[in-house]
């Protein structure tokens, strides 16, 4: 069950970098007891294994494995190491909304239009082991300094490290369902002036329209129709803000072939018909 477990942190603001290091445990040595340390602890082994625990969890780490311990249990090393363990070690933090779902349940926290779904597996092997050993590298080295820019240097490597971790969880093949979401999202917000029909996305995504639609539902509480809608409609909120064109050209700039339509639908979103929104924010 351990190993199905997945972190969400919703961004912006971004998770962000506390402090790392390199540590090797001898024959014999384990990891310290702790609980709630307020941070969490991203822990990558480079040799040999390491034992540890999470209140009811257990995972025995080998070379390339990553794991996340959260900040608010309890964790433990439930067997001394067996062989001299290299690994490295991060702490951070974020202000923003997070939470650990299981299995395939996507959980409550959504990236939208404006925000971004980070997932990272609790656990994951790392098929790209030499160049998680650089980034560690670098990160500890941004971390030991106190240089001017050491502080936005270590933030930045941080950062990639978390992508590198995001990216890798999301190509693989057991995860398609936040995917192939994410990848109908991007079409739909790229195709979003023209009209675009189930059937378009199915193609364009080679993938049944009824899949498609309840990996949406899953990852974002909307149909495939229904996020085009919402996005269009924030756009042409912008639209309405930033510019002084008509009704008529801001509905066929966000897709809308009838002005009226639009209207009516932007009202009923919004509570208010367009015009009236403008002069909210304009005067």
């Amino acid at each position: 069950m351990q190993e199905d477990l997945l972190l969400t942190f919703r961004s912006p603001p971004l998770p962000f970098f506390i402090e790392s290091n390199r540590r090797t445990y001898t024959a014999g040595q384990e990891h310290p007891n702790r609980s709630n340390i307020g941070v969490f602890d991203l822990l990558f082994v480079q040799e040999g294994s390491l034992y540890i625990a999470e209140e009811n969890n257990k995972w025995t780490l080998k070379p390339g494995d990553v794991l996340i311990l959260r900040p608010d249990r309890w964790h433990c090393s439930f067997k001394p190491c067996t062989e001299e363990t290299t690994f490295d070690w991060v702490h951070f933090q974020t202000v923003g909304a997070w939470e650990e779902t299981e299995g395939s349940h996507t959980g409550s926290l959504r990236g939208d239009y404006y925000t971004y779904a980070i997932r990272l597996p609790k656990k994951m092997h790392l098929s790209f082991p030499d160049e998680a050993k650089l980034i560690f590298s670098q990160l500890h080295e941004a971390a030991s300094s106190s240089s001017h820019g050491a502080f936005w240097e270590r933030q930045q490597r941080f950062l990639h490290l978390l992508q590198m971790l995001d990216e890798g969880w999301r190509s693989d093949a057991a995860r398609a369902g936040v995917s192939v979401a994410e990848r109908a999202a991007a079409y739909l917000k790229m195709n979003y002036r023209s009209v675009i029909t189930n059937t378009m996305l199915s193609e364009a995504l080679q993938l049944h329209t009824n899949y498609i639609t309840r990996c949406m539902t899953e990852v974002f509480g909307c149909t495939p129709q229904q996020y085009l809608l919402y996005y269009r409609l924030d756009q042409a909120k912008l639209l309405l803000i930033k510019t002084d064109w008509t009704i008529a050209k801001i509905a066929e700039e966000t897709g809308f072939r009838q002005t009226p339509h639009f209207s009516r639908l932007f009202a009923a979103q919004t509570g208010m018909p367009p015009l009236r929104f403008r002069k909210r924010f304009t005067n």
